[in-house]
């Protein structure tokens, strides 16, 4: 049971190379699944680009180093929290809490020095933009129990996960929040539909335990569920740039991201899990497309 790891773990490279005790702290982090962290970044990087002060390196590295916080934060407080419903679910049953390899005090503990490198990236922001993270505190201490009470947790997801993007707009202006708003609408749904293939794979364990999720509540119409979340997704995108510039680069900047989109749903096996696992995981690339698309509209 030591050695046993979660079927969508990258257990692979530096983690696999930890002593036991850090490794399982690592994965309750879930640093061996770097997917989190970087759907968790690229809102920001969204925000920062479309804001139009050119490419911010150093912002957007003290953002990388609170996604991976943070991110791991979440998990590691999701988990004690889900700890009872992870024993049940094939999935998630060897994670480091559900398993009994940490205890809840030293999760805890975890949690605390996660927490603390993330309040190091906070004051880094100006004070607008650290009041708009502090904002997000009740939407995360809220999300682990939206499974139990709502067949969207997604969307409830989807207004914590791509928190970055208010952020990283409020860092560097503070006007214009009208294309702020499509931002942030377009990524909820974007959130809401890749969480919807990843559920995908929880399906059968969900439904015995009593978990709700979109995938779920979708059912046979799944497929077409996330396409209308990704064409929501793109409009709302779209929307935002035009706000900003009102030209045909607007709409010839999310053209990629589009495309990659269309053969996300187009390939989609939805009872295929680890075709579904790597449909979740190019979103790190779709993260990236609709990156290039603000910064060249923000910055053009």
């Amino acid at each position: 049971m030591t050695d046993a790891i979660v079927p969508d773990s990258q257990h692979r490279g530096f983690v696999a190379r930890l002593p036991q005790l850090p490794r399982d702290l690592a994965q309750l982090a879930r640093f061996d699944r770097p997917i989190g962290w970087w759907l968790l970044f690229w809102p920001c990087v969204w925000g920062t680009w479309l804001a139009g002060a050119g490419w911010q390196w150093t912002l957007l590295g003290w953002f990388l180093l609170g996604s991976i916080a943070m991110r791991g934060a979440g998990c590691v407080y999701n988990d004690i929290v889900d700890a009872d419903l992870d024993r049940q679910v094939a999935r998630t049953a060897s994670r480091p809490v559900a398993s009994g390899r940490v205890s809840r005090k030293l999760a805890w503990a975890w949690l605390g020095v996660l927490c603390l490198i993330g309040l190091a990236v906070l004051l880094q922001l100006r004070w607008q933009a650290q009041l708009v993270a502090l904002g997000s505190l009740a939407l995360v201490a809220a999300y682990p129990f939206m499974k139990r009470i709502t067949w969207w947790p997604q969307a409830w997801l989807g207004l914590v996960f791509t928190w970055g993007a208010p952020v990283g707009w409020v860092a560097l202006r503070s006007d214009h929040w009208e294309v702020l708003a499509a931002l942030y609408a377009g990524a909820m749904f974007w959130c809401i539909g890749y969480d919807t293939i990843y559920a995908l794979q929880d399906r059968e364990d969900d439904a015995l335990v009593g978990i709700r999720s979109s995938a779920l509540r979708m059912g046979r119409h799944v497929r077409a569920g996330v396409g209308l979340c990704y064409a929501l997704a793109l409009a709302l995108w779209t929307l935002a740039l035009w706000l900003l510039r009102g030209d045909p680069l607007a709409l010839l900047a999310m053209a990629p991201a589009a495309l990659h989109f269309a053969w996300q749903v187009a390939t989609l096996k939805p009872d295929d899990g680890d075709n579904a696992l790597a449909r979740f995981r190019s979103n790190r690339f779709a993260g990236l497309l609709v990156a290039l698309a603000c910064f060249v509209v923000g910055n053009a």
